[in-house]
């Protein structure tokens, strides 16, 4: 069961007319939002980046948060599993082709549920492989848009050669991964890319740094060089929908000794704890 601009249906009945500006120019973004035990995940977190993306390409938000909480719950309510992500898409609404924005138009709104299942086990005990690429997309990847084909071909790349992500590279520092953020391990020191123009805002990117910080593990959030990456001991993959995993091999080499680290073992029991937290009713925004 979906939600489509005011009324619930299952998806196969949901229509898109073909000049929806989401359609014709790609002009709308989105948020996914991970659901456990039937509980949103740091809801009010992943509302205030929608908000930074309908910002960010000057689009009026159609909902409060309050309204917002309220469409999210009856979608939960009425899919199947306990454990869901939640997929929200805004668009400009419908109007004649033409760049210039429309006077008068209501936005768009789509939300779906699907269920969220737990990585593979394998990939947390041998670790996922990846690939490096230089990261060619536009200058306001803060933006979560659904303009998303520049992140498609470069996640492709690695698909074709059986790895799972691709790590960015923007004028000799990395960005983020193709669909995920991504943090640098060298000896005992936790590294992030500091949150700019350039990589996406992460909501587990969040969680981690505050795990760090509050369990005393040293880090540092600052530009990161490419051969630090190359050289890091370990390498952590963190998204809404994977959580944290290890990546192990990189461009067709080992990352550290090959297999998952201690700082991933930490960081992935740290954030185990806190999301069984959350399900029992305990902190949901801060730890």
């Amino acid at each position: 069961m979906i939600y489509l601009n005011g009324a619930f249906m299952p998806i196969e009945e949901a229509r898109i007319p073909v000049l929806d500006r989401g359609f014709i120019f790609g002009d709308g973004v989105y948020e996914v939002i991970p659901v456990y035990s039937r509980r949103p995940f740091r809801l009010p977190e992943h509302l205030l980046r929608l908000q930074h993306s309908l910002d960010g390409i000057r689009l009026r938000n159609p909902h409060t948060d309050s309204e917002w909480g309220g469409l999210l719950e009856q979608i939960i309510a009425r899919n199947h599993s306990d454990d869901q992500y939640l997929y929200l898409h805004v668009t400009r609404g419908v109007a004649r082709r033409d760049h210039a924005f429309p006077k008068g138009v209501s936005p768009t709104v789509f939300i779906m549920s699907n269920p969220l299942l737990p990585p593979p086990a394998e990939l947390l005990t041998t670790g996922a492989t990846a690939i490096t690429a230089e990261d060619n997309r536009w200058l306001r990847c803060d933006i979560k848009g659904i303009s998303l084909l520049p992140n498609v071909l470069l996640r492709q790349m690695a698909i074709d050669v059986g790895a799972m992500e691709t790590v960015l590279l923007r004028s000799g520092f990395m960005t983020e991964g193709a669909a995920s953020n991504i943090f640098v391990v060298k000896k005992d020191l936790l590294l992030a890319p500091p949150k700019n123009h350039l990589m996406l805002p992460g909501i587990t990117y969040d969680v981690v740094l505050e795990l760090a910080k509050e369990h005393g593990i040293t880090h540092e959030v600052r530009a990161i060089a490419e051969h630090e990456v190359r050289t890091a001991d370990e390498l952590l993959l963190t998204s809404s929908t994977k959580e944290i995993m290890p990546i192990t091999r990189l461009d067709g080499r080992q990352v550290g000794d090959g297999r998952p680290g201690i700082m991933f073992s930490r960081l992935y029991r740290l954030y185990q704890e806190y999301k069984d937290k959350v399900m029992r009713g305990g902190a949901i925004n801060t730890l």
